[in-house]
């Protein structure tokens, strides 16, 4: 029997009608996007304002608070460069100086790269005095003082002196003493409230990707256990946490607290567009001994570098985001050292990946080889497939599907083995899929048209935006496309089309899976791009190899043919499948004799 292993007039019929449907909802859902925009818009413009209202009402808390009255003192080292405001004796600027932002004027990443500037992160100790007014130390104006990598900050208030005490170490750290006498004549409370407001800024060029990943991130349980809150209120009102952070793409402001967090909540608001990504609002207890505030705390500015992260024992690791449990191993374990190991042959990164895919797929080798052979065995027994088909046509469905399996079950083909490589890939996929957008690594690298491996590459730019699309083009994805869609096309040849009316078609809905893949792949790390383009590359090279090389079809129908003649031990699996088909008839067949006797 002739195979069609291309598309036939319905087929492309149903494409097209299926494209075009699909861009009219683009079309409609980019008008609607427009409108919704205009309104966050405005909703943005009216809660600068009320912002700004609450920062002139702050101000007026404390009459000293003008801008003369705010003094700087700063500290640096290899690693850091930090400023330090007297207004409520904050960490006011950090500068990471091993690494540069991305400047979306320039398309180039060569910024400053600044964790902490222009008032984005502000925070304090908050309680009441004996008449019941609230104290926030934000809104106190600190002396400060510099003494080698050491700054001290103090306050007074009605006659309690409060020193906020910072010394700059090595690895990204800084030592923050908080220190009060004469405060319990001042206040009664047992306990300060932490507050800590945090605007994400954005740093890299994929901006989707970037808030995606921008989230809390906290340790609990004598460092024990981890865990993080991306998208709704945080609340952990009875864990002691043991340090808290705001988690970025590639780094992360993390506040330890010696005596622990207690009572922690907080919440977080999307900023859909400008210089920041998200707004998170964290607040959580300290214990005030003899109402005096005398606590012990760190703060650290990482880039999530795995090996230093892991050099300070205090759980940080768990901070990237590279996948739970085997996923999160593969990362660790397999595809870090191993980029690592090519990268140290001196050879750019793109090459790396493309060393490592090889890698990856010769690994993978013997399975897909059982996988092409099973392909190779259903296109031999075809011919009685289809056959049974015709003659058990007009037959009970549940006949027919009997009549399939007891071919493949004489012909010595195991269905189920051709999911073992999709079961595979799927860990794979999604091992790769945290890896590329997560890998410091990686971060700046670029490869021909792509600038950084970690974002899309935007070679091609739209003047409008589609939705789930955005307003470019990434070549790496639609390169990718284009060869997920040609494996496609040549695998899709094999595949059984349904007999029964009303069932969908498993061509048409192949065909439609590598054009909504590219919506996938055009906003995220190229470098996944390009992996999975030489991926797909090289199993059409495969496919070919083993068609026209590897296997004989000749050979394949003569070891059909012997399997025939074999007496066949039936397995669990079929057994199992042809009991509950004839149990499934059975049943059928007694409802169709009560009918009749009705």
């Amino acid at each position: 029997m002739q195979q069609n292993n291309g598309l036939d007039k319905s087929q492309m019929i149903s494409f097209a009608v299926l494209c075009l449907v699909l861009f009219g909802f683009m079309f409609y859902f980019q008008n609607k996007q427009s409108k919704e925009e205009e309104v966050k818009a405005q909703q943005q413009k009216t809660e600068q304002v009320k912002n700004a209202v609450k920062q002139t009402q702050a101000s007026n808390i404390n009459p000293n608070v003008t801008p003369n009255a705010i003094q700087t003192a700063n500290l640096a080292n290899n690693e850091l460069k930090l400023e330090f405001s007297s207004l409520g004796g904050q960490v006011s600027k950090v500068e990471l100086l091993k690494y540069k932002a991305y400047d979306h004027k320039s398309d180039r990443a060569d910024l400053p790269l600044y964790l902490i500037t222009k008032n984005n992160s502000n925070y304090g100790f908050q309680f009441k005095d004996k008449t019941g007014k609230v104290i926030n130390t934000k809104d106190l104006v600190f002396s400060p003082t510099v003494n080698g990598n050491a700054v001290t900050l103090t306050a007074n208030y009605n006659g309690a002196v409060i020193q906020f005490i910072y010394t700059l170490l090595d690895k990204y750290t800084v030592d923050f003493k908080v220190r009060s006498q004469g405060l319990a004549k001042v206040t009664s409370d047992t306990k300060a409230d932490f507050i800590w407001d945090y605007n994400v800024r954005n740093l890299e060029k994929g901006r989707a990707q970037e808030q995606s990943h921008s989230e809390f991130s906290y340790a609990f349980n004598n460092y024990k256990d981890y865990d993080y809150d991306g998208r709704t209120t945080m609340e952990e009102e009875k864990e002691t946490l043991n340090w808290i952070g705001v988690k970025q793409q590639f780094f992360s402001s993390v506040i330890e607290a010696k005596n622990g967090f207690t009572h922690s909540k907080g919440n977080q608001e999307t900023v859909e567009e400008g210089e920041y990504l998200k707004k998170l609002n964290y607040e959580g207890f300290v214990q005030m001994t003899g109402s005096e505030l005398n606590q012990d705390f760190t703060w650290y500015f990482l880039p999530l570098d795995l090996p230093l992260l892991k050099s300070y024992d205090k759980n940080f690791d768990e901070i990237l985001p590279l996948g739970w449990s085997f996923i999160g191993w593969m990362n660790r374990g397999f595809f870090m050292p191993m980029y690592n190991l090519i990268a140290s042959w001196g050879i750019a990164a793109g090459w790396v990946i493309f060393i490592l895919t090889i890698i990856v797929k010769l690994i993978l080798s013997p399975i897909m080889y059982k996988q092409h052979k099973l392909s190779a065995m259903m296109k031999v027994i075809r011919p009685e497939i289809d056959e049974a088909n015709a003659k058990f046509k007009d037959a009970d469905p549940m006949k027919k599907q009997q009549a399939t399996m007891e071919i493949y079950r004489k012909a010595g083909v195991n269905q189920m083995a051709g999911c073992l490589p999709a079961l595979v890939q799927i860990p794979i996929f999604y091992a790769l899929f945290r890896f590329f957008p997560n890998f410091i690594d990686l971060r700046g690298q670029g490869f021909w048209f792509a600038k950084d491996l970690t974002a899309y590459d935007d070679l091609i730019k739209l003047p409008f935006k589609i939705p789930f699309l955005g307003d470019h083009l990434s070549m790496f994805a639609l390169a990718c496309t284009v060869v997920i869609l040609i494996y496609t096309v040549m695998t899709s040849g094999n595949m059984q089309q349904p007999q029964q009316e009303g069932m969908p078609n498993m061509k048409v809905l192949m065909y439609i899976f590598p054009i909504t893949f590219l919506f996938f792949l055009n906003t995220s790390a190229s470098g996944l791009s390009w992996y999975y383009f030489i991926s797909n590359a090289i199993n059409i090279l495969i496919i070919l190899v083993i068609k026209y090389v590897i296997l004989d079809e000749k050979k394949i129908h003569a070891q059909i043919q012997a399997n025939k003649e074999k007496p066949k031990s039936e397995g669990k699996f079929q057994k199992k499948m042809r009991e509950m088909m004839e149990k499934a008839q059975q049943q059928q067949s007694a409802v169709e004799q009560q009918k009749k006797k009705k």
